[in-house]
């Protein structure tokens, strides 16, 4: 098969809007990854009393492996609530910086030696079930009850990670891997129709982002081309089906593919049409601000990359919903933390989970989160926060793709092409073209990857097999 062009560099969204930049070879710790500035404490976080402290002769000081710090950065100065209700409990956090490309061999050898073994690792797609069968991870149900008030309304999303009746994610809260962005400006000098208000009407769907797309196109001329989208968006449309690529049976703890879905081919069908119309722009394209400086309506991306100047006067809307599907759906960059396999400090542990997860959800800190997201995006509108509130609420179902998580073949960028993981491939061939600009129909996408799929799955299926029964 010729090689396909790669349109977004994906690979770099998903590290930077999911979180999933993790680990590799080289270690160092400290508080922060840059010395050169003073953490901010300028919002009071009210004390969680219901939280328990870390007892005394427990360890309090939990070791993060991970490529960002948890704690105050230069970037992000004030120090956050869940740190600080974490600090007010007795707790710390140890950061070993690593990189992303050995994030696992840099895990694997710290389980292996024995030796700085982390305690936490930040959940990615990678994690479950892949790297839960190769025993890098335990399970969590030791310190965390669903049935409990602070975890029932999780019990959903976190019994979407269980193997052999073991959970071993717990939700902590969540963010939209990618919003949709827009000037609003743009939108009254031209007289369209405001994405914001029909989202509120509850009329955002694929017929009218289409729309608005095919009428700002439509008003370019050959010296001032228009475009329609840029960004990372493709998986997302297809998942506000309700359908992954890869499903997952948990009464079995079997995965099997899904790749002849009719909906998941209808999804693909419309993103066919949109690059085939070309209302897509191809490339990457690192900011909001410098998509709409190339004549592109919507940016897809998270919420890292909207940073609306002095004067910008931006909208977010969620993913658009799929016109024969009305359920609310989120695909999710899910903050959680894996328990690392081997870790034993579990009331620290326990403590810290449960600080981010009252930090996320506990109303009494709402405002408190509120007042520090706006000291660092103070150009950010009250109704883009209240879409992103919304999007990440228990209205949303959030759905993760197993297709992921299944190995390394689909869900690592270098066992692929460096650029995007085989997985990604799936999902964006389709609306892509190739080094001679052929578009690939989604019949000829499944076609050419189906059978390494089934593969993946089936071998995934039989170490599963194997681990429940180490693990009796």
């Amino acid at each position: 098969m010729k090689n396909i062009k790669r349109a977004f560099a994906l690979t770099l969204s998903l590290m930077m809007a999911f979180g999933i930049a993790g680990c590799g070879n080289s270690s160092s710790s400290g508080n922060s990854s840059d010395e050169s500035f003073e953490a901010t404490d300028n919002i009071e976080v009210q004390e969680n009393k219901e939280i328990a402290d870390i007892p005394d002769g427990a360890e309090k000081t939990i070791l993060y492996l991970g490529e960002n710090d948890l704690n105050p950065t230069k970037a992000n100065p004030e120090i956050s609530t869940e740190m600080k209700l974490f600090q007010q409990h007795g707790g710390a956090i140890e950061w070993h910086r690593c990189t992303n490309e050995g994030r696992f061999d840099a895990l694997a050898k710290a389980i292996t030696a024995n030796k700085d073994v982390p305690d936490i690792f930040n959940y990615e797609w990678l994690s479950f079930p892949a790297q839960v069968v190769n025993n890098m991870f335990q399970p969590i149900d030791e310190i965390v009850d669903f049935e409990s008030p602070m975890w029932k309304s999780s019990k959903t999303t976190a019994d979407q990670f269980v193997l052999n009746n073991k959970h071993y994610v717990a939700p902590l809260g969540y963010d939209p891997s990618a919003v949709i962005t827009y000037d609003k400006k743009l939108v009254e000098e031209l007289g369209m129709e405001d994405p914001f208000e029909l989202y509120k009407k509850g009329e955002w769907n694929w017929t009218n982002f289409k729309s608005i797309m095919e009428e700002y196109v439509a008003g370019g001329t050959a010296e001032d081309e228009r475009y329609g989208i840029n960004g990372f968006f493709r998986p997302h449309i297809t998942q506000q089906t309700g359908k992954t690529l890869v499903s997952f049976d948990p009464a079995t703890s079997t995965f099997s593919s899904n790749l002849t879905d009719p909906d998941i081919e209808a999804a693909q069908q419309f993103l066919y049409d949109l690059k085939k119309e070309n209302l897509m722009l191809d490339g990457w394209i690192g900011s909001a601000s410098e998509c709409f400086q190339k004549n592109c309506f919507f940016y897809g991306m998270g919420a890292w990359a909207v940073k609306p100047g002095d004067g910008d006067e931006w909208g977010i809307v969620p993913m658009p919903q799929y016109d024969k599907n009305p359920q609310k759906i989120t695909t999710s960059d899910m903050k959680a933390f894996m328990w690392v396999d081997g870790s034993t400090k579990k009331d620290a542990v326990k403590c810290w989970f449960e600080c981010y997860k009252s930090a996320r959800t506990d109303p009494q800190y709402e405002q408190t989160n509120k007042d520090k997201f706006f000291e660092n995006n103070s150009n950010w509108t009250e109704d883009m926060y209240s879409v992103f509130q919304d999007i990440t609420s228990d209205d949303y179902f959030m759905i993760f793709d197993y297709a992921y998580g299944v190995s390394f073949k689909l869900g690592d960028r270098m066992q692929f092409d460096g650029n995007q993981c085989l997985t990604d491939a799936l999902y964006n061939s389709s609306s892509s073209e190739d080094e001679d600009g052929l578009q690939m129909t989604w019949t000829q996408v499944r076609e050419t990857y189906s059978s390494t799929v089934d593969s993946e799955i089936a071998t995934l299926n039989k170490d599963i097999e194997k681990y429940i029964a180490d693990n009796k």
